[in-house]
C-alpha cells in the first residue's frame, strides 16, 4: 500500500499521479522483495564487504543500511562503514539516524581528503558535470599552496563536526601522483 501511494508526477489539472494509478505497485513490490538482503561483495584487495542501502547523502541517508552493519558486526571483529558527502551530511546521519536506530556506536571516524578536493574547495578550479577533465587538469596538477590552505578550512570544519560528537577523528589523505610534499605537509600542519 505504501508503494502505491508514492507520487510520481502530476496531471495537467495538478492532481497527483501515484504508482497505484499506473498499476505498477505490485510489480514494484516483487522487484523489491529481495532488497532487504544485503550483498556480499569483494574489494579489489580481496576483502569481504557487505553493501546494502543507498549511500548517497544527497538523495538518501548517505550510509550503508542498519541491516548490513548489523550483519557485519555478527561476522567480524570490527566494521568499517562509509558515510558519504562529508561529515555535515553523511556522518551526521550515521550518528543521528543509523546508530540511534541500531543502538550501535562509532569508536573512531576517518575523514578521507584529497589535495584535489582541497584545491577545489580553496577555489583553484570548479569541475562541473559534463566538463572534460582536461579543462581542470592543469589546476589539479599544479602545486597551489594558497588553494590547499583555503580548502583546509572545509576539512577543519568536518573535523570539528565529528569532534562535536565526542568521537576521535583521523584524517587520511588520498594521495595522487601530482600531489607535492609541500601540499601534504600543509594539510598535516593545518589539521593536527
Amino acid at each position: 500500500a505504501r508503494l502505491g501511494r508514492a507520487v510520481v508526477g502530476y496531471t495537467y489539472d495538478n492532481k497527483p499521479v501515484t504508482c497505484e494509478d499506473l498499476k505498477v505497485a505490485g510489480v514494484m513490490t516483487v522487484l523489491l522483495r529481495d532488497a532487504l538482503k544485503p550483498n556480499l561483495v569483494q574489494s579489489t584487495a580481496g576483502h569481504p564487504m557487505i553493501c546494502h542501502g543507498f549511500p548517497f547523502a544527497n538523495v538518501a541517508h548517505g550510509n550503508n543500511s542498519v541491516i548490513a552493519n548489523m550483519v557485519a558486526l555478527k561476522l567480524a571483529d570490527y566494521v568499517v562503514t562509509e558515510s558519504g558527502f562529508g561529515a555535515d551530511c553523511g556522518f551526521v546521519k550515521l550518528i543521528d539516524v543509523a546508530c540511534r536506530q541500531s543502538g550501535t556506536k562509532v569508536d573512531c571516524a576517518v575523514l578521507v581528503a584529497s589535495i584535489r578536493a582541497l584545491k577545489e574547495h580553496g577555489g583553484a578550479f570548479h569541475l562541473r558535470p559534463g566538463m572534460p577533465f582536461s579543462a581542470v587538469k592543469e589546476a589539479i596538477e599544479t602545486e597551489n599552496l594558497p588553494a590547499v590552505e583555503k580548502g583546509c578550512e572545509n576539512l577543519a570544519r568536518n573535523i570539528q563536526i565529528v569532534k562535536m560528537y565526542g568521537i576521535p577523528v583521523v584524517v587520511a589523505v588520498n594521495k595522487f601522483t601530482s600531489d607535492t610534499d609541500k601540499e601534504i605537509e600543509l594539510v598535516k600542519k593545518n589539521n593536527t
